[in-house]
């Protein structure tokens, strides 16, 4: 007699369980556990202390402990075809920039889709490209730079983080765009690139403000112009390029991603807790010390900005024939 009733309350049992996980992620419920934040680029890099930002953030709010895990290589195509392939839960999350817009237009092979293997969560800041010289170099304004180039075609040198790199795509949009000609010299990562325009060996430069900026105030090298639409609330004293070339505008952006599919609630969670970090001005200070501007807002206006750089890296990609393979 008691067999059927206990095979009942089994399968009974069992149901629920199976219900449980069919349920959508209810806002309330998650999370239950810590979440992994995956950064495409090892420690130390603006990508890795930005992420570390952003991860604290949400631990404060989220109540559960969000890890950084990095997976540098590859431009950062290792991290994010991680994410790609993990569990579309809500508890694997990808901290990425422009590369991933960049990357698949660079590389032959690329295992996944940018646009349709991802949810954008929220974009957390928004960092503008430098422009920056070494304090020989004679042009001292976006202006002089012009003729300078132009009165010694090919003989300017300009250095980036690497062939692809949005260093070396942010001067060729600016070449385009202004009619010059500079040679181009890929170094493997800025930090050696800052190197050599300290020694004088290396000209010129559009890179990341993060390791730029520290040389820059202290007189090392010469700030010439930011690359966002307007003057950077990190960087007020710096013009931007658009002001002498009108429409010039590269902005690197960092922001969270989540698998596709993962459930709605999760992603309105994580958006809604960087928001409220976001309102912070202990935080706004903090990241404009290491020239990234808050940014914030829905994940449809992060959905946007990820679709519009997505065409827009793929032409200028083209347009310089740049090719990692």
């Amino acid at each position: 007699m008691n067999t059927p009733i206990r095979s009942l309350a089994t399968l009974t049992l069992a149901g629920a369980a199976v219900y449980s996980v069919a349920m959508p992620v209810a806002a309330s419920d998650y999370p239950n556990r810590p979440v992994r934040l995956v950064v495409g680029f090892p420690p130390g890099g603006a990508a890795d202390i930005l992420g570390r930002i952003a991860a604290q953030q949400l631990t404060e709010r989220l109540g559960q402990q969000v890890v950084v895990d990095n997976r540098g290589g590859a431009g950062g195509l290792i991290a994010t075809e991680i994410t790609a392939k993990a569990n579309a839960d809500g508890y694997t999350l990808l901290f990425s920039s422009i590369p991933h817009v960049i990357n698949p237009h660079l590389y032959q092979k690329v295992g996944y889709d940018a646009l349709k293997d991802f949810s954008p969560v929220v974009q957390f800041v928004a960092v503008p490209l430098m422009m920056a010289s070494s304090n020989s170099f004679p042009a001292k304004t976006v202006a002089e730079l012009i003729a300078h180039s132009k009165a010694n075609p090919g003989k300017v040198n300009y250095g980036s983080g690497g062939s692809g790199s949005s260093s070396h795509l942010a001067m060729e949009l600016f070449k385009s765009m202004t009619g010059t000609r500079m040679e181009h010299i890929p170094y493997k990562g800025v930090g050696p690139l800052v190197t050599d325009m300290l020694g004088g060996q290396i000209a010129l430069t559009i890179s990341s403000a993060v390791p730029l900026s520290p040389q820059v105030r202290a007189g090392k090298l010469r700030g010439l112009a930011v690359t966002s639409p307007k003057r950077s609330a990190a960087f007020p004293e710096l013009p931007a390029i658009a002001e002498t070339v009108k429409g010039y505008e590269v902005i690197n952006w960092f922001g969270i991603f989540a698998p596709a599919g993962t459930p709605a609630a999760a992603v309105r969670r994580v958006n809604t807790a960087l928001n409220e970090a976001l309102a912070s001005p202990d935080l706004v200070k903090t990241l404009n010390a290491r020239g990234a501007d808050a940014v914030g807002g829905s994940a449809e206006s992060f959905v946007k900005i990820v679709r519009a750089d997505f065409a827009k890296w793929g032409r200028v990609v083209k347009e310089s024939g740049a090719r990692v393979d």
